[in-house]
């Protein structure tokens, strides 16, 4: 460690294996539970209490670790130390996890074992400071899950019916940290809470209430507006740059990409819907949700004056600047190439048979399962490649799911983010008359583009495509209006 601490004296959390003996690890405790009695199964009348924690000594390793026994030595060993502390645990017994089981209850861990103390053999010191490295204690503040693990506090308001009961992640900045309210239950149980206000781009005030003991001291020693990681300086930078319009920039918003759960979007709209609900949602920040079945009616990947593929930085998610080769936001050189990687991002229209959304983001890992291959392989594909690749998807009938948020700084004054978009199942609803015919009129502008060797006549080929796909979405266009006995003008 940092003096006379040898690490040689500890076993790492990652060499541990089940049934090891007289051994002796180091870790900050980065979680802990409040003490819990339970009626004694051995001694009737007779009570047994237990409590848990985990502790961590690198940024990929920690371990669950519980305690059983008699009131006395576990609510004085839980009082012994708190999240935050840095303890030495000798002669603990080493058990393997029962995963399924044990992470219903516990938080899930990199290990495949579990540590158990006893009274009779198993020690726990809390370290001094002058005792431990510094990046050992650092390690509290390091996230345990990915960076893009986690729900925007927009996305639980708009779908907390679904997400009721499970446990997920959250990253938003402390706005407010309340004094912890003491009560009386019904049957004179003494309980205690604390309310925390959260928010982020999508939510500009979020309670998050703390009932147990460890949970409150750990958020009263929070300070609002206070940051300890990039994720956290990039959200807390983002909130105080955009305070009054609290609208995300396009470019970070694909850093705080949301892992929503699909299932849970069911509401399915057409294109003149979602522009009508768009338009009563005006001034709001809440982010909604849809299913939309149309056709990508745009999709430039294989004109050369499109860039649909950039530089990110590995650290941020920041779209790095080209003009200097640098991340604005870390401050990274792009010439390094550790530091950034290649990502997907473009736009493509989306049509059916009421109007068309423009400039969608289709971007990231979204973009690679719509197109079926990775930037890598999208790179090394020649101009007639990306050219049928792009017919692939073109007029083809799909199934998309769409975010909106609404943005005065989009140029529609709407920002739309595709989540999914896949070929649609023919049963999941009816088609309409008029795209029957499309797999044949692919098929014969498929086989005409790949013969076309020279560039000027591809180029020319392409915007009669163009022209075409164009005279095609507008008879759809008249044929559905003509089926409504609406009013047409040509």
């Amino acid at each position: 460690m940092a003096n006379s601490f040898a690490t040689r004296t500890f076993t790492t959390l990652s060499d541990l294996q089940p049934n090891m003996a007289n051994l002796k690890v180091i870790g900050v405790v980065i979680g802990k539970t409040d003490v819990k009695g339970f009626p004694d199964r051995k001694n009737i009348g007779s009570e047994r209490y237990t409590f848990s924690f985990t502790i961590r000594d690198s940024p990929a390793h920690f371990v669950n670790a519980a305690s059983w026994g008699n009131e006395d030595y576990i609510k004085s060993l839980s009082d012994s130390f708190r999240v935050g502390d840095c303890v030495i645990i000798e002669n603990p017994l080493i058990q393997r996890k029962e995963i399924e089981r044990e992470e219903k209850f516990s938080p899930a861990t990199p290990s495949n074992c579990k540590l158990l103390l006893s009274e009779n053999h198993s020690t726990v010191k809390v370290c001094s400071s002058y005792e431990v490295d510094t990046k050992l204690l650092s390690l509290i503040h390091l996230p345990v899950k990915e960076s893009h693990d986690y729900y925007s506090l927009g996305d639980i308001v708009a779908n907390g019916h679904s997400l009721n009961g499970r446990i997920i992640n959250v990253l938003a900045a402390v706005k407010s940290v309340g004094e912890p309210k003491y009560f009386t239950t019904s049957d004179r149980r003494k309980g205690q809470r604390c309310e925390v206000r959260l928010y982020d781009e999508t939510e500009s005030s979020f309670a998050m209430t703390c009932w147990d003991n460890e949970s409150i001291l750990l958020a009263q020693s929070w300070m609002p507006r206070e940051t300890e990681t990039p994720e956290a300086n990039i959200l807390l930078n983002f909130i105080q740059e955009n305070k009054e319009t609290n609208v995300l920039d396009d470019e970070i918003e694909s850093y705080f990409k949301e892992s929503i759960n699909l299932s849970t979007i069911v509401d399915v709209y057409t294109v003149e819907q979602l522009k009508g609900k768009a338009l009563k949602n005006e001034g709001k920040a809440d982010p909604f949700y849809g299913i939309l079945y149309a056709y990508i009616s745009t999709l430039n990947i294989d004109d050369e004056t499109t860039k649909v593929v950039r530089n990110r930085c590995s650290t941020c998610g920041y779209i790095v600047n080209e003009a200097s080769n640098m991340c604005t936001i870390c401050n990274k050189n792009s010439l390094d190439f550790k530091s950034v990687f290649l990502s997907f991002d473009m736009l493509i229209d989306l049509t059916d048979h009421t109007g068309t959304l423009h400039s969608c983001s289709l971007t990231g890992s979204v973009a690679e399962e719509t197109l079926g291959c990775t930037v890598n392989e999208f790179l090394a594909m020649t101009d007639e490649q990306k050219t049928a690749l792009k017919w692939q998807f073109l007029l083809e009938r799909s199934k998309i799911y769409l975010k909106f948020v609404v943005s005065h700084r989009a140029r529609s004054g709407l920002k739309i983010s595709v989540l999914s978009c896949k070929l649609a199942d023919p049963t999941e609803q009816p088609q309409r008359k008029l795209l029957n015919f499309t797999p044949l009129r692919v098929t014969c502008f498929r086989a005409q583009t790949p013969a076309c060797e020279d560039p000027p006549l591809r180029s020319l080929l392409t915007h009669i495509l163009g022209g075409l796909t164009w005279y095609f979405r507008r008879l759809h266009v008249l044929h559905d209006r003509i089926g409504k006995k609406e009013k047409v003008s040509i």
